[in-house]
């Protein structure tokens, strides 16, 4: 019920008076009757705040949050009080002055009335006796308050305590508890309005809450309002972060009903090309100046970039290339650096004057050189596309203002943009806020000044709101269809240039968030400073913005340039949603670089293992990496050693796309500013590094085929010895044809063994559209028989060596499993074979599980061990030795043979120890030739008597021992004979 008399309803007719002193009014020069507009209560806390001394106490700085609160809050007691009368005593605050007279007397309370009027009447004045009881009892609640200590000054009630004013209030204490009670627990008037004062003395915030919380049916018109309010505090109080914030285990689970939450599959299916893509990303300017060192020549511009680094690129398994700041920069983002401080600095390759591009790189021409010589070796080019901001003196900004996001007043009272002009165009002039100068203040807006009309309009800077402004960007108002139009446009220019498109900062794009940064829903906002005050509901911005405009997006590449392939960088637990009901190809998956990097496997592991219960097919479309633009180099954040390549082994065998930093592969550790126009820090490539990824890496890459679907993806539990699953090792398997492939690592300084059989849950996704959760054997993967007459050969990839198991083991037992610290493993070429002779059977029991460079040579050498060892016996050095009569200076060591099967004594390995004559080093040849010959016969099945050939070999020995030639000739005429 609405009240009819006494105080108006705030937000219906009229402004309830905020009980403020005659000289708060004009030391302030505060016209309206209250300040709980936000603009109104952001320049009285700037009034408020000068002369005080912040910086040695900090504590008594007025906030405009708490200001406007504080006007809320006497507006919410007028309102109850007024119900009260409307609903409860119709005549509570009618009779009041007249017990007032009869306890105070008349004359007394007169005087009180009258010191109100002068001391603290409000603009409009007070009309009558009653009006004035209920104002003073209002001021009365003020002073009561601790939560508005800072700004007391205002309405402190020091002039009325030489009056009946403390009386009063006691004896209006009494007085309502003579009347009926109100609220919800049936408490005084008096005592209704002071309990969330009580409840929570130090705090505004939380007074707001408790009204809320405990009044909702008393004060339903205030719903909005208190929850605005309370998003303005949150605005002033809101703490920094930087960057997407930490890694969250992803969990798919229903973003609870705001703006675009709705959450349907909707995947883009992938060109042939598109899941084989590896991708690496080179800031443009930097890389050229690196290739001019590298090839010792001037290299400025793209079609100079030489043939030799894109083949050097191909042969790496590389074949996407991501040159990041290509396009046409700001002049403004350029002298912003230089008059901060960085003179050398290039504009920001995210502050876009246009997509042009670059003039100094080559502009198109040199672009179309390169993508055409890049194409002929495979590699597709990419490139950016930063579709929420341009920059502040963009194209756009100087044509189409108002497609950014501005207000006609500057919001903050106390920011000054009296600066230097950054605009190049004599008539519009752009100007930054004084304070990112002196590195004092970080404002939400700049001022763009149209010299022509004399208009000034204040633009908000980029902002995800998870930082301070990116102050050389202007943000796009994506609530206007002209915008999203001509953003689309862009989309599609960019595409019909590159094959591959990455969106910076998706997110921010997605409905849900636009929402909550801009526009917010009462109860949601804090998040961009001054935008708590421009909130929309649900209702009212989908009817502005009924779609997701990334859907419409992907829906217009793909009818218009549909060989394109969309990367979203996207965080804030939005992977999953972006490919699977936006419809991009790619999303980013930063959980893979931060909990790798700080080993919280079983975190990472959860998120493999939700991804997968939830839709497999979301697993091949993340883009997983090591390092990127915005973060520390790889060689910084994972080394050079074995947790670098076992990570990046990860890198290269995990389904989705992977992405290699600038300098990766070289192991620079330099992060190179979006601003630089070359490297500072003087590095060279480390060769050695280099050449273990060319052994490790780069065949994996070439083979992404393998490893970039998740249809056949397995994730596997790495049992130990105790029975427990050892989060710290990934173990997983994957499928294409016939080709299969294991990877084991130990994320770890610590060794790890353990057994793979049975895989984690993956959602199988069945005709009618429903899911079941199945898991897969080990030996199922890898489409082993497990027939006890087969056994399965495969191959580690680094080692280059082949191992030998049990078939029917593996589908039983499963694999055991052997890691070092951060070791790793990739095992490839799985065959079976068939044993019906067990043969294989006999080789494995002498392997003792370790690997041999060739199972097939192993098991011939192991078949013709008893012809081998005869023959080994007659070609001992030493033996010839003694029998040529010289001495054995070095034995040549030999390559490692498969040990013969029959045993052999200590006392028969250890052959002629000592020296023999020239006689009995003849004599003992002979035996050894005949003991050669006779499992030669044997093995060939020939019937030839050896005694013939025996005899003729020692009459052939003996006469060039004879012969008189010096040893070496003696040595050849034997063999020769």
């Amino acid at each position: 019920m609405t009240p009819s008399n006494l105080a108006p309803v705030p937000g219906a007719s009229g402004v309830v008076s905020f009980p403020l002193s005659r000289q708060a009014r004009v030391k302030h020069a505060l016209e309206t009757p209250s300040f709980a507009d936000f603009d109104i209560a952001r320049a009285l806390a700037v009034s408020l705040n000068t002369g005080r001394d912040l910086q040695k106490h900090p504590e008594n700085a007025v906030r405009a949050g708490r200001l406007a609160a504080a006007a809320l809050l006497n507006e919410i007691f007028a309102y109850v009080i007024a119900l009260y009368v409307e609903e409860v005593e119709r005549d509570a605050i009618q009779s009041a002055p007249a017990f007032l007279d009869s306890n105070l007397g008349e004359i007394e309370f007169a005087a009180l009335l009258a010191a109100l009027d002068e001391k603290f009447a409000p603009p409009q004045g007070l009309n009558g006796r009653p009006e004035a009881l209920e104002y003073l009892l209002r001021l009365h609640l003020a002073n009561l308050n601790p939560a508005l200590d800072t700004f007391t000054e205002l309405f402190i009630d020091t002039p009325l305590q030489d009056t009946v004013y403390g009386e009063a209030m006691n004896a209006l204490q009494l007085y309502f508890e003579t009347l009926p009670p109100f609220g919800p627990e049936n408490q005084s008037l008096f005592d209704l309005l002071l309990s969330p004062i009580r409840n929570h003395p130090d705090s505004i915030e939380n007074q707001l809450r408790f009204i809320l919380a405990k009044w909702e049916k008393i004060v339903a018109p205030f719903l909005p309002r208190l929850l605005t309010h309370l998003d303005l505090i949150r605005e002033e109080e809101k703490p920094t972060f930087f960057g997407p914030g930490p890694a969250r285990v992803l969990d798919f689970r229903s973003g609870g009903g705001s703006v675009g939450m709705e959450e349907y599959e909707a995947f883009t299916p992938d060109k042939d090309w598109m899941p084989s893509v590896v991708l690496i990303a080179k800031q443009t300017y930097v890389w050229l100046d690196q290739l001019s060192k590298k090839y010792g020549q001037d290299i400025y511009r793209l079609d100079q970039v030489p043939d030799a680094e894109l083949d050097e690129m191909a042969s790496r398994g590389i074949n996407g290339l991501w040159l990041i700041g290509l396009c046409q920069r700001s002049r403004a983002s350029q002298k912003i650096k230089h008059i901060t401080g960085n003179p050398d600095a290039l504009a920001s390759a995210y502050s876009l004057y246009s997509y042009d591009i670059a003039w100094e790189i080559g502009g198109n021409d040199a672009l179309e050189n390169l993508k055409s010589r890049a194409g002929v070796r495979g590699i597709r080019m990419a490139s950016d596309m930063v579709p929420n901001h341009m920059a502040i003196d963009s194209q756009w900004i100087m044509e189409h203002p108002d497609w950014f996001l501005s207000l006609p007043q500057q919001p903050f009272p106390n920011a000054s943009f009296d600066g230097p002009d950054l605009s190049d165009n004599p008539n519009v002039g752009i100007f930054l806020e004084d304070g990112y100068y002196s590195k004092t203040e970080a404002s939400v807006v700049f001022r763009r000044l149209d010299r022509e009309t004399g208009e000034n309009r204040f633009i908000y800077h980029g902002n995800d709101g998870t930082s301070i402004p990116w102050n050389d960007t202007a943000q796009l108002d994506y609530l206007k269809p002209e915008v999203r139009e001509a953003v689309i446009q862009t989309i599609l220019a960019v595409a019909r240039q590159f094959p591959i498109i990455r969106f910076d900062a998706a997110m921010t794009l997605a409905k849900r968030h636009i929402h909550r940064l801009w526009f917010p829903a009462p109860g949601s906002g804090g998040d961009i400073p001054s935008r708590a005050g421009s909130g929309l509901t649900a209702e009212e911005f989908d009817a502005l913005m009924p779609n997701e405009f990334w859907r419409e997006v992907v829906s217009r590449v793909g009818e218009e340039v549909p060989d394109t392939l969309l990367l979203a960088e996207a965080f804030w637990m939005m992977e999953g949603f972006f490919v699977r009901t936006l419809g991009m190809h790619r999303v980013y998956n930063s959980a893979f670089m931060n909990m790798l990097r700080d080993e919280k496997n079983a975190e990472y592991r959860l998120t493999l293992k939700n991804t997968l219960e939830f839709d497999p097919d979301i697993l091949g479309r993340f883009v997983n990496f090591m390092n990127n633009p915005d973060e520390k180099t790889a060689a910084e954040q994972f080394g050079k050693g074995d947790k670098y390549f076992g990570v990046c082994t990860l890198l290269a065998t995990l389904p989705g796309l992977p992405m290699l930093g600038h300098g990766q592969i070289e192991g620079y550790t330099e992060k190179y500013g979006m601003e630089y126009p070359r490297a500072y820090w003087n590095e060279v490539p480390d060769v050695g590094f280099i050449e273990h990824h060319k052994v490790a890496i780069f065949p994996l890459l070439h083979k992404r085929y393998l490893f970039a679907g998740s249809q056949n993806f397995t994730l596997y539990d790495f049992w130990n010895g105790e029975g427990a699953v050892d989060e710290d090792v990934f173990a997983y398997s994957n499928r294409a044809g016939n080709e299969r492939a294991l990877v084991v690592f130990n994320n770890r300084y610590g060794p790890a063994a353990g057994w793979i059989k049975t895989s984690s849950s993956f959602a199988q996704k069945n005709p009618d559209g429903s899911k079941s959760l199945e898991q897969r054997e080990l030996a199922a993967a890898l489409g082993l028989t497990g027939s006890a007459q087969s056994w399965t050969i495969f191959r580690e990839n680094t080692s280059g060596l082949e191992y030998l198991r049990s078939s029917a083991e593996l589908s039983q037992n499963g694999l055991f499993i052997e890691l070092g610290p951060y070791g790793h493993q990739v095992f490839l070429d799985w065959r079976e074979v068939s044993d019906e002779g067990g043969l294989y059977a006999k080789l494995a029991a002498l392997l003792q599980g370790g690997g041999v460079p060739n199972v097939e040579r192993a098991l011939k050498e192991m078949l013709l061990e008893p012809i081998h060892a005869p023959f080994r016996e007659l070609c001992d050095e030493k033996l010839w030795a003694d029998l040529l009569g010289v001495e054995l200076v070095s034995a040549v060591p030999t390559a490692p043979v498969v040990p013969a099967e029959t045993e052999e004594t200590e006392a028969e390995d250890e052959v002629l120890k000592e020296s023999l004559s020239v006689g009995d080093a003849l004599s003992e040849l002979e035996e050894r030739f005949i003991a050669f010959l006779s499992v030669a016969k044997t093995f060939s099945g020939s019937k030839v008597d050896e005694s013939d050939i025996v005899a003729q070999m020692r009459e052939n020995v003996e006469i060039a021992l004879e012969s008189g030639l010096e040893t070496e000739e003696k040595a050849i005429l034997i063999a020769y004979s």
